[in-house]
């Protein structure tokens, strides 16, 4: 596919698949209309960079579909001067998205190769406000900061604390609830609205990857 079929593709891509899962932030849109996707999937499977399908990336990952990288885009309510945490970094293409959006992205994966090559696509975008690095982040990653956003892009069963309290007043957190047994996850907008109080919204349904290493509520047995 040359880059004249990629743009149509991504054209398509927004105006077929995009909008009509209710994304319409303008900012949202204008991001995904310029940060090249093509550029974030491996060789063997660029094809299908803008199709509305999990692409695989490696080590049982996949890259979300588009759809819900845009209501996840859509959900943290950036309006440009936030400093924001990233859970998951995987392909780097949503680390990029938020890098167009934002004041300065933190983003964290537990495989060196995702950071590795995220680092350097970013690199070849001239992209320069994102901080890349490797780690188990499974419980927590805030080291006493506060962030704007924070994006986990793995499944958890559950929110982890850490990461609720290390959102700022205000602040907007984007979570799909579930432990890789359900056939259906469900995605959540946690919002800080005081030192110790927290809102959360349904968003919509869908699967992902469980984000590894984390563990699973333990239940009652009688």
């Amino acid at each position: 596919m040359d880059e004249m079929n990629f743009e149509r593709a991504r054209y398509n891509m927004i105006e077929q698949q995009i909008r009509p899962w209710s994304v319409l932030d303008p900012h949202v849109l204008r991001t995904l209309s310029a940060v090249p996707r093509e550029r974030f999937v491996p060789p063997d499977y660029r094809r299908l960079a803008y199709s509305d399908t999990r692409v695989p990336i490696g080590h049982g990952h996949t890259m979300m579909p588009p759809v819900v990288e845009g209501r996840l885009l859509q959900a943290l309510e950036l309006s440009g001067d936030e400093n924001v945490l990233e859970i998951g970094t995987g392909s780097g293409f949503v680390t990029a998205c938020l890098a167009g959006m934002v004041h300065a992205v933190e983003s964290v994966d537990i495989h060196g190769e995702f950071t590795a090559s995220a680092r350097e696509r970013l690199r070849e975008l001239d992209i320069d406000n994102v901080n890349l690095t490797t780690g188990d982040a499974a419980a927590g990653w805030n080291g006493g900061h506060r962030f704007d956003a924070i994006a986990l892009t793995g499944a958890v069963p559950a929110v982890p604390d850490a990461y609720r309290q290390a959102l700022a007043p205000g602040g907007r957190l984007f979570a799909i609830i579930g432990d890789g047994s359900e056939p259906v996850m469900e995605a959540i907008q946690v919002t800080r609205v005081g030192d110790e109080e927290w809102s959360v919204e349904s968003l919509f349904e869908t699967w992902i990857a469980p984000l590894e290493n984390t563990s699973r509520p333990r239940r009652f047995e009688f």
